[in-house]
């Protein structure tokens, strides 16, 4: 289902819904810029929703950038293993609404 080469039509989005599109982009390049939270520990955050969310676009993309940030390989598993941990979790909680009492 999902294929490197789609990512080419987000050239067609950014043509057929500019305004958007461009708030999107600013958004984006602010929400992992270097702040209170570092760059670093950001892309980390992002790499644990993508790999929560299952995108593996989101987990390429954001995987590289911890790594240009100065994520080592045992951060980024570390991080993995929270995302995992947090998705267990969440399927424990859910749980309780299929019980009755």
């Amino acid at each position: 289902m999902y294929k490197k080469e789609n990512l080419a039509r987000i050239k067609k989005m950014n043509a057929l819904a500019p305004a958007v599109m461009d708030a999107f982009w600013a958004f984006d390049k602010l929400s992992v810029a270097d702040g209170a939270v570092p760059v670093k520990y950001k892309e980390l955050i992002a790499i644990a929703v993508a790999l929560t969310t299952q995108c593996p676009y989101c987990i390429e993309i954001h995987s590289a950038n911890a790594r240009k940030a100065g994520a080592t390989e045992a951060e980024i598993t570390e991080t993995a293993m929270v995302a995992a941990a947090l998705r267990a979790g969440g399927a424990i909680t859910h749980a309780t609404h299929a019980l009755t009492d």
